[in-house]
């Protein structure tokens, strides 16, 4: 038995919840998988997991394993690390998970940057609005908007989004332009979003004079992705809320017009978020420090506006 490898996969089972997870992560078959924790436990002589047929638990003596073996690995890598020189020249695969908009309009148009920066790591691009867990889902890294609600999470706020009210050109000449947040509550359509994970919609936020509005409802429309939000707005499907940063170009060509430009919303904050597992690896560092350099380049991605 490799111990090494054996711990790792132990580890991957404790963080995933279910050997078929653990499997899947590492892209080895279940029975390997199996076959490891099972030998490890006979060679050291404790049960390290309680298996049902959904789920598996970590015994007193697995969990106090597992806390020894996470830090001796994250050693284990740092000594290699260290010796191969790793950190000048970072290698490995990367698991990133993004948001759609982002994935789009910023990611994948400079991705070739990061890859002629950094050739030896391969990446898997996770795109997707639903929150993802770092931990069950073996991620290294992704990127959000809005405040964090796990506070295990290491995070590195890397931008701003300034949002603002907007609609398609034809949908105001059928409706009329809005003068105050109140006219939404009748004689308009409200396109709102809502989350793909806990379905809550998030209303129409509206800021003046330390006065706040909220329009939630009537909501003609609620859609739980970023892109199709844009593609509704356009359409004329009514009034939305969307980023400066993704949808500049339409204010620019006339596509989309800003209405209730007295009124603003909170920035949003964005973040690149990692495992709180105390060794942040050579592959993992230069995503983050590329991220955060590819942001600062741009205003509209630190809430700096532009004139519409």
């Amino acid at each position: 038995m490799d111990q090494i490898q054996a711990m790792r996969i132990f580890a991957r089972v404790v963080e995933a919840g279910t050997f078929t997870r653990a499997a899947d992560s590492l892209q080895m078959p279940k029975a390997s998988v199996t076959k490891n924790v099972q030998a490890l436990e006979e060679r050291l002589r404790v049960k390290l997991l309680n298996r049902t047929t959904r789920r598996v638990t970590v015994t007193a003596d697995g969990a106090a394993y597992y806390d020894r073996a996470v830090r001796l690995l994250a050693d284990f890598d740092d000594l290699e690390a260290s010796v191969s020189q790793a950190r000048t020249t970072p290698r490995g695969r990367l698991r990133v998970d993004v948001g759609t908009t982002v994935a789009r309009l910023l990611i994948i148009p400079h991705l070739s940057e990061f890859q002629s920066r950094y050739p030896e790591i391969q990446i898997d691009l996770g795109v997707s609005d639903r929150t993802v867990d770092l931990i069950s889902d073996n991620v290294d890294c992704v990127i959000r908007g809005g405040e964090l609600a796990d506070q295990s999470l290491v995070a590195r706020r890397i931008g701003n989004l300034e949002f603002i009210t907007v609609a398609a050109p034809e949908y105001l000449q059928r409706h009329g332009v809005p003068r105050h947040p109140r006219d939404l509550e009748s004689g308009h359509r409200n396109v709102i979003y809502f989350s793909p994970v806990s379905a809550r919609r998030y209303p129409l936020e509206f800021h003046k004079d330390g006065e706040v509005i909220e329009i939630a409802s009537p909501a003609h429309l609620g859609i739980n992705e970023g892109n199709a939000y844009i593609s509704a707005i356009l359409a004329g499907q009514g009034i939305g809320q969307l980023s400066r940063f993704q949808i500049h170009k339409y204010l620019e060509n006339g596509q989309l017009q800003r209405v209730l430009e007295d009124w603003k919303h909170p920035l949003l904050p964005i973040y690149v978020v990692y495992p709180p597992n105390s060794h942040l690896s050579a592959k993992v560092r230069a995503f983050v420090d590329w991220v955060v350099e590819l942001f600062s380049r741009n205003p509209l991605l630190q809430g700096e506006s532009r004139p519409a």
